[in-house]
C-alpha cells in the first residue's frame, strides 16, 4: 500500500499535564523518544504505570481527528484541535486506519526508523484535562498509534512517512 502521508504538526510537552507545545522539528532519540518531551524524561501521566509500554513518540492522523471532530460537532459537542489530543505527531495524508494498520510495522518518518507498537485507545487524560467527557468515545478507532524510535535524527513538518513495502 502506498501512502502519501507527511508530518503536518510536531507537539510536545514538558511535563505531565503541561500544554502541548508545536515545534517545527524535534530531535528524536533511539530508544527515548522525542528530546524534551515528558515521555523521553519519563515523567509523563504513564510514565511510571504498569504494564510497562513503549512511548517514546505517539502519532495520530489528521483524517481521524477530523472524523472526531464531525462527530463532536453534531451532538453540540465542543472539538478537539490537534495539540489537545496530546499526541506528537499528526500525520496527513493517512486515513486512522491506515495508521493503525501500522502497528506491529516498520516504518520510516523522514530518515527517521520506527515500529508502531500499539494503539493509542483514547484515554482520560485529554478528556480531564480539558473537562471534556466526550473525548474517548469520539476518538475511538482513531486515537493514533504509539511508537518505538528504532533510529535517531531530526523530524520535520513536512516529513514524509513511508513504509518498507514502499521500498520494495
Amino acid at each position: 500500500m502506498k501512502l502519501n502521508a507527511h508530518i503536518k504538526a510536531i507537539y510536545l510537552a514538558t511535563s505531565a499535564g503541561a500544554k502541548m507545545e508545536s515545534v517545527h522539528s524535534a530531535k528524536l532519540d533511539a530508544n527515548k523518544g522525542i528530546d524534551g518531551d515528558r515521555y523521553a524524561m519519563g515523567i509523563g501521566a504513564y510514565s511510571a504505570t504498569g504494564p510497562a509500554k513503549v512511548r517514546h513518540i505517539s502519532l495520530i492522523s489528521l483524517s481521524g481527528i477530523e472524523t472526531a471532530n464531525d462527530r463532536l460537532k453534531a451532538g453540540n459537542e465542543p472539538a478537539f484541535d490537534a495539540s489537545e489530543t496530546r499526541r506528537n505527531i499528526v500525520l496527513e495524508g493517512i486515513t486512522a486506519a491506515e495508521l493503525n494498520n501500522l502497528v506491529g510495522k516498520r516504518f520510516q518518518l523522514g530518515n527517521i526508523q520506527i515500529l508502531g507498537t500499539e494503539l493509542c485507545t483514547p484515554c482520560e487524560r485529554p478528556a480531564q484535562l480539558l473537562s471534556r467527557p466526550s473525548f474517548m468515545d469520539a476518538f475511538e478507532g482513531r486515537g493514533g498509534i504509539r511508537a518505538e524510535v528504532l533510529s535517531s535524527g531530526i523530524l520535520s513538518i513536512g516529513d514524509q512517512l513511508s513504509t518498507e513495502k514502499e521500498h520494495d
